[in-house]
């Protein structure tokens, strides 16, 4: 008797990135990509290279929401996706994330499967995307959906500024549009003065940041005293900056300058971050209740939890959905890495009444390494060049005491993206005092002089990994400095690569940072891959 063939169903992959959500999915040969959505056009190629030229990309994700693309692609099953969760670019240009949690793009992944109408949808995203912490700040927009869908909302506040630096008619000029953007600046004023400011803790390194943003910062002085006839707190201390600028630059730059620079530049600062988040508010046609003097000045507005917004929404009779959602270990599904990722998947209520998200296998004492996953090229030597790293290296002698992991992942003959960052002479003696566990607080003080703020270095830079046990988190390892556990290098974007699980004769393009950033975003095709194998047990159901 001949067994029954299984059928492929149709995906469309939202915030795609390099593809390994989708390259898990496409391992079980249970599916197949009808189209997929990234922005970043290094993250397309990628996407492309790995995924068949056949594949549709699109750029935008709003362009999954037009009625033409969705007869374009016909009958979807499956919507997968990660929407990014930076927020606001404007929050993060203060690295004040006061509002970034705001996250529209959350919302477009619901919109997308409310139009395309899936039988199944699969979300992922950072480990503390379901806490409190993650919540949409209510809009214009969203009045008519909360009042639909019942969704539950409360008060937040929003701190714009700590009351050392609150005046009088602050009010007034925050809750007015025209004023807030006339008294911002742009963004290159902003970032030349937070240079100077972030480095005020240090002296050589303010030395230096003055020294080489002297020609800006001057024209920056020049602006901000050029009326002289405003009285109003924000353009009284706009003038003292500019001031303490030209004082600083046409004395001796003694010590007291310097003092008297850093404490103007101080309060500047502090205002300019309070009216960036008070556009973002505006731009983004958030609802604010009040402003007023309450531990500091906030603006009180309403919330809802984003998970709250999923629920509510895709489980609503009229959707029909029924939803599973938790936090799972990369290293319970056998990646060499502790990664922790938020899953939420969605199956409409006539295929299933109950489901559950799929289960690891792989218990601590167990957790693949470091080792398993790179010790195998451990003696192949790195390029640093990008077109190099590209043609990339034969590897045809598989040694004899390979993991089993190496094994999968070895499945070229050619190594390519073993490619890393050249090392500077700092950086080369750093390598060498740090031991595998070790981070940069373990380096001697005279290893530390380049950072303005030692004690807040997180302890994920400068990381030598540790080869018998699993990894943290894979990022942007190129950023963080992450040590090779035995040579004297940063690790490169293929070592970084197999730690995520992405096998050999998957390829990366772009920039050396961009491959590095693409493999950091990344979902694990392993785990990627158990959760598409554990979705299909309710698609085939009839």
């Amino acid at each position: 008797m001949s067994q029954k063939i299984k059928p492929k169903y149709n995906v469309v992959d939202l915030f795609a990135g390099a593809g390994g959500l989708s390259y898990g999915f496409l391992q079980t040969g249970r599916f197949k990509v009808a189209a997929a959505f990234e922005l970043n056009p290094s993250a397309q190629k990628t996407y492309l290279r790995n995924h068949g030229e056949n594949v549709v990309m699109y750029s935008d994700v709003e362009d999954a929401l037009s009625m033409e693309i969705k007869e374009k692609l016909g009958q979807i099953d499956v919507v997968i996706g990660g929407p990014p969760c930076q927020g606001f670019s404007n929050a993060n240009r203060q690295k004040n994330h006061a509002i970034s949690q705001n996250n529209s793009l959350v919302k477009k992944f619901v919109q997308a499967v409310l139009h395309l109408n899936p039988t199944a949808f699969v979300m992922e995203n950072v480990s503390m995307f379901q806490s409190d912490t993650h919540c949409f700040y209510v809009d214009i927009s969203d009045q008519t959906i909360i009042e639909h869908y019942g969704i539950t909302t409360k008060q937040t506040e929003i701190l714009l500024l700590e009351e050392k630096y609150y005046f009088d008619g602050v009010a007034d000029i925050v809750s007015d549009k025209v004023k807030t953007d006339a008294y911002l600046w742009s963004e290159n004023d902003y970032l030349v003065l937070n240079i100077v400011y972030k480095t005020r803790q240090n002296k050589e390194k303010l030395k230096v940041a003055l020294a080489k943003h002297k020609k800006k910062l001057i024209i920056l002085a020049e602006k901000l005293t050029k009326n002289r006839n405003v009285e109003d707190h924000i353009g009284y201390y706009n003038n003292l900056t500019g001031d303490a600028i030209n004082k600083f630059f046409d004395n001796r730059q003694t010590d007291d300058d310097t003092i008297d620079l850093c404490e103007n530049i101080e309060v500047t600062i502090m205002l300019q971050r309070m009216l960036s988040k008070c556009k973002e508010i505006h731009d983004n046609n958030i609802i604010v209740t009040e402003y007023i003097q309450e531990r500091g000045f906030v603006a009180k507005v309403k919330s809802m939890a984003v998970i709250d917004y999923i629920k509510a929404i895709l489980e609503a009779e009229e959707n029909g959905y029924i939803i599973s959602k938790d936090v799972l270990s990369a290293a319970m599904f056998g990646a060499p890495q502790k990664r922790m990722r938020f899953v939420i998947m969605g199956v409409k209520k006539e295929k299933s009444e109950s489901i559950s998200l799929p289960i690891g296998t792989f218990v601590e004492e167990k957790y693949r390494t470091v080792e398993d996953a790179i010790k195998d090229i451990e003696n192949i030597d790195v390029v640093y060049d990008v077109v190099e790293a590209d043609k990339g290296i034969n590897i045809n002698d598989t040694p004899k005491n390979i993991s089993d992991l190496g094994q999968q992942l070895r499945n070229a003959p050619i190594l390519r993206n073993h490619i890393s960052t050249a090392t500077t002479e700092i950086a080369l003696d750093r390598f060498k005092a740090i031991k595998q566990g070790d981070n940069f607080h373990s380096l001697p003080a005279d290893l530390k002089n380049t950072y303005s703020n030692t004690e807040r270095t997180q302890n994920t830079i400068y990381l030598r990994l540790k080869y018998n046990e699993p990894s943290g988190t894979v990022i942007n390892v190129r950023k963080s400095m992450w040590i090779h556990p035995i040579h004297h290098r940063a690790l490169s974007v293929r070592e970084a690569a197999r730690l995520q699980t992405f096998p050999d004769s998957f390829v990366f393009c772009g920039t050396k940072d961009s491959q590095y950033q693409q493999v950091g975003n990344a979902v694990p095709p392993i785990l990627a891959n158990a959760i598409a194998e554990h979705l299909c047990k309710y698609m085939d159901k009839s």
